[in-house]
């Protein structure tokens, strides 16, 4: 994890996460959106195969953590199986995988053995659990998380070929505690309940095109609330802690910004539940007198029950 000033800690899905913001609301932004709170699962597709951990090869050669490996004795390898394949179709010599190392091309030698076992420290995607923000009626695209996806690994935002985002199933609850950030337990099915796809992971979260035919008893549209609206005092989050049942809990917005919100949890039965804010609700939507006003992003490490959030006004900005 990663600490901003010195207790406030960024929601993680199995990456670091950041957000950060500029002022006021897009003036060609959207007016209305969906709240919407589903626990979700994320795979970004790296188009290439990282090295996740020190691994030990040939005539004491290692590989390193964020290598990425191109190529198996001149032959391009795109996922963990073509290397699975090339190992068991090799014979007893040693092979040459080249990769790539912090910009510089590299040869590295490998036995059949070592190859059959690359591809447990190998991945082709970033994956993780967060929460869905909103979906536009208008445009049909959605928002969620708040904030970007940092791959720990690479250090830093990774480049992707593709992503989907599928409906999670909260089974199990870690509750947070005073330095120690609890977290949801789900599972996410791949090939069901695809809710999406991500076109974009950005300073804002990651966004795309909502392709469900799932409905539910989704909420109305509600306006957007600007930043300067936003006040101290009662709200709710709309978040999911068991199953798929989006329900909501009371907060109290204790201070505001134009770019920052904070929030401290009230509601007796998510304290009893999770201790607090849980690392997986980044996403989970604020709503103000009827009124959208912002996205949970960060959480307190050594006070689980306060929070930090990113006015909705900020996060539905984007790029120029």
């Amino acid at each position: 994890m990663r600490w901003i000033s010195r207790k406030l800690m960024l929601f993680a899905l199995l990456a670091v996460l950041f957000f950060t913001g500029a002022t006021g609301a897009a003036a060609n932004g959207p007016k209305t959106l969906i709240p919407m709170g589903h626990s979700i699962g994320i795979h970004l597709e790296l188009g290439m195969l990282v090295v996740t951990d020190d691994v030990l090869v040939a005539d004491g050669q290692w590989l390193r953590a964020g290598d990425i490996v191109k190529a198996l004795d001149g032959k391009e390898v795109t996922t963990p199986q073509d290397i699975s394949d090339a190992a068991e179709a090799s014979g007893e010599g040693k092979a040459v995988l080249d990769i790539e190392r912090e910009g510089r091309e590299m040869e590295v030698g490998a036995t059949k053995k070592e190859l059959l076992n690359l591809p447990s420290f190998i991945r082709e995607r970033t994956e993780g659990i967060g929460t869905l923000t909103y979906v536009d009626p208008k445009t049909g695209e959605y928002g969620a998380l708040g904030h970007q996806i940092i791959d720990r690994t690479l250090d830093g935002a990774p480049p992707f070929s593709g992503g989907s985002i599928f409906l999670a199933d909260v089974e199990q609850i870690k509750k947070s505690e005073p330095g120690k950030p609890g977290y949801k337990i789900s599972s996410v099915e791949s090939g069901q309940q695809l809710l999406g796809d991500i076109r974009e992971n950005e300073i804002y979260g990651i966004f795309g095109k909502w392709t469900s035919t799932l409905t539910g008893a989704f909420p109305k549209p509600v306006e957007i609330m600007q930043s300067q609206e936003i006040r101290e005092g009662e709200a709710s989050i709309y978040t999911t802690i068991k199953g798929t049942e989006i329900n909501k809990y009371s907060i109290n917005i204790t201070a505001t910004a134009e770019d920052v919100l904070r929030f401290t949890v009230t509601d007796r039965a998510l304290i009893e539940k999770t201790g607090g804010i849980l690392q997986g609700m980044s996403g989970s939507p604020i709503i103000q007198d009827g009124k959208f006003a912002g996205v949970v992003t960060h959480m307190f490490v050594e006070e689980p029950l306060k929070g930090a959030a990113l006015p909705i006004g900020e996060m539905t900005k984007r790029k120029p």
